[in-house]
């Protein structure tokens, strides 16, 4: 019998399994286990975005995540692997007959452009993105991300919200739940759609999951005016004004009536908020008051490259959004397929020097540029930035092909500003970038380093729903203290 099967060996689990729940049971009971207690945060139905306090003295206020949909190449980008260079066009040894997410695999096949060291921590960093890599000594990377997935959608939605599958609260949800904003007259969270469309997983990138809607992003954009927030033609300010101050008058009669209907107290703050931006939305979405030498600097006037202007006034509205206390902006570079595999995104699977050398342009002046006018203005010392991607490719070429197929193994992300170590670097992968093999972490491990950072602890931030106290970390995840200042 095999030892799965055998009596004694049941038995023999089964009495230490017990004695172990009753050993956790009595250490809890007397305060000698670390605290799990669910922390919720105390909302008053009225003021669902008042500010609240964090679980722990907090080293950021705002976070603004950069994602580039499409799984952006680490071996191109960032993570340098000289004997990827040195091997190319050789097979990758032990993994000859390796079959991955689109099919098999061909040879190692470094990357299209020269790595050059930078800043004065000599970080080596493509040329594919040159200003980002000016940058390089203000960064934390991440060499050693592993995913749960190779498949976009789900990808995107476990870099989002923790979990591969649609349904569950956003990065922003869950900070913005926690803590509210400290700007009254625009919404706590903002999601900024690249110009060419919304990323696969569309919104549930900053869906609320099952936390209250209130805490959903609200999408942006510098390229058209919010949706449903002028007033309707044939009204006039002053009758407007006139209506809103009678429907106050008559919610507030109604609240005293019924003082227990948070329903109807939720949605009266969600009018009003919607009163509030009427005001405030079209003077943080106004570029016109920038100056040219602004516009010049993040590429948001180049003629020759509309997609990078247009993305770049996205980044602009980033800036703005963050410098006007909105508490977590998401802005995303790189659009479901329109057009094509790889024409919209990251997603180089057949012609990848073809395409990134479109995408590196429209990422790296505007981006750089967002980056080091943050730090001029100060912004830096309250905000997170960090740089992410659903997934990192191949050292391989696919068989047949002149791209780089999909790899959760081994992939970057970058964080920049409050509370991380710059110039810094935790973790790394294989000798070609294929897999990570020191400080292995996960996504799991980077949420919970992102919520550590906001002041909040990721164990005991949770909701119970359907019968689970959820969190964004699931059951997973360590704050890397490593990367922390």
């Amino acid at each position: 019998m095999t030892p799965f099967l055998n009596r004694r060996h049941f038995l023999t689990q089964a009495t230490s399994g017990l004695s172990s729940i009753a050993l956790a049971s009595l250490l809890d009971q007397q305060r000698l286990l670390a605290d799990s207690t669910p922390i919720r945060p105390n909302i008053d139905p009225a003021k669902p975005f008042a500010s609240r306090p964090p679980h722990h003295p907090a080293a950021a206020k705002n976070v603004l995540v950069i994602f580039c949909a499409g799984a952006c190449s680490q071996l191109d980008t960032f993570d340098y692997k000289p004997e990827l260079i040195k091997r190319h066009g050789q097979p990758m040894p032990g993994a000859e007959s390796l079959v991955t997410f689109q099919g098999e695999q061909g040879m190692l096949t470094k990357s299209p452009w020269a790595f050059k060291p930078r800043g004065q921590s000599g970080k080596m960093i493509s040329e594919l993105v040159p200003q980002l890599g000016e940058l390089a000594d203000d960064m934390c990377f991440f060499h050693s991300l592993t995913g749960k997935t190779n498949t976009h959608g789900p990808g995107e939605n476990f870099m989002s919200t923790g979990q591969t599958l649609d349904g569950f609260p956003s990065m922003g949800a869950w900070a913005t739940w926690a803590l509210g904003t400290e700007n009254e007259n625009l919404p706590a969270y903002v999601a900024i759609a690249d110009p060419r469309g919304t990323p696969q997983s569309s919104v549930n990138n900053w869906g609320p999951g099952f936390l209250p809607a209130a805490f959903q992003g609200t999408e942006f954009s510098a390229l058209k005016p919010l949706d449903n927030l002028d007033i309707p033609a044939g009204v006039s300010p002053e009758t407007d004004r006139a209506t809103r101050g009678f429907l106050e008058r008559m919610n507030q009669r109604h609240l005293k009536q019924f003082p227990g209907d948070t329903e109807l107290a939720a949605r009266i703050s969600s009018y009003q908020l919607a009163a509030r931006m009427q005001l405030s939305v079209p003077e943080v979405t106004d570029l016109s008051s920038e100056s040219k030498s602004t516009l010049r600097e993040y590429g948001a006037d180049d003629s020759q490259n509309i997609l990078k202007a247009q993305f770049a006034k996205n980044c602009i509205l980033a800036r703005r959004l963050i410098e006007n206390g909105v508490r977590f902006v998401q802005l995303f570079n790189g659009a479901y397929q329109t057009g094509g595999e790889g024409v919209s995104n990251w997603d180089g699977h057949k012609s990848l020097h073809e395409q990134y050398s479109k995408h590196g342009p429209v990422l790296d002046q505007p981006c750089a540029a967002l980056l080091r006018d943050m730090k001029r203005r100060g912004l830096l010392k309250d905000t997170l930035v960090v740089w992410m991607t659903e997934f990192g490719r191949m050292p391989t070429f696919q068989k047949g092909a002149s791209g780089r197929d999909h790899n959760p193994e081994g992939f970057t992300a970058w964080m920049m500003g409050a509370g991380v170590k710059a110039p810094f670097t935790y973790g790394a992968t294989d000798e070609f970038g294929y897999k990570a093999v020191e400080n292995i972490s996960t996504v799991y491990d980077l949420h919970a380093t992102i919520l550590h950072l906001l002041g909040l602890n990721h164990k005991r931030l949770t909701y119970y729903h359907n019968g689970f106290e959820r969190r964004l970390t699931d059951v997973h995840g360590h704050v890397l203290n490593e990367v922390l200042n």
